[in-house]
């Protein structure tokens, strides 16, 4: 299945209708060699065209929500998404404000906490914080 045949059928069962903007956005999004981490501010700044904000937010929002983009928010209102929707580990770089994978295999975890009463551990992620050693 093509690039563009890809993009209309995660939007539809996004529950989208495949537009112009949207096929642009998702192309964007998912046609790329490795993983995207990106804001919604980010994302307008890289399409360039006039795609309101709403068009990117609910579109990004719907990709996420049927498990298409993965979200992750940092210091409680800075919210990335991620392509990689694998359960997997970042820096974030507080300087430049970015993501960056970290390989699994260059993290050690020995133990972790058993979860609450009534919980169980969903998934383990690391981020870890990066910044100029000044």
């Amino acid at each position: 299945m093509n690039q563009k045949n890809v993009c209309r059928k995660r939007l539809r069962e996004s529950g989208l209708r495949p537009t112009k903007q949207r096929l642009y956005i998702c192309n964007v999004l998912f046609n790329r060699k490795n993983t995207f981490h990106f804001t919604i501010e980010n994302l307008k700044k890289i399409i360039k065209k006039k795609i309101s904000q709403a068009t990117l937010y609910n579109t990004v929002h719907a990709l996420k929500e049927k498990g298409y983009l993965k979200e992750i928010i940092l210091k409680g209102n800075q919210t990335f998404f991620d392509t990689n929707t694998q359960n997997h580990h970042h820096f974030y770089d507080e300087d430049m404000s970015q993501l960056i994978d970290i390989d699994d295999k260059n993290i050690l975890i020995n133990q972790i906490p058993k979860a609450p009463s009534g919980k169980k551990i969903k998934s383990v992620e690391v981020l870890v914080k990066i910044a100029n050693n000044n």
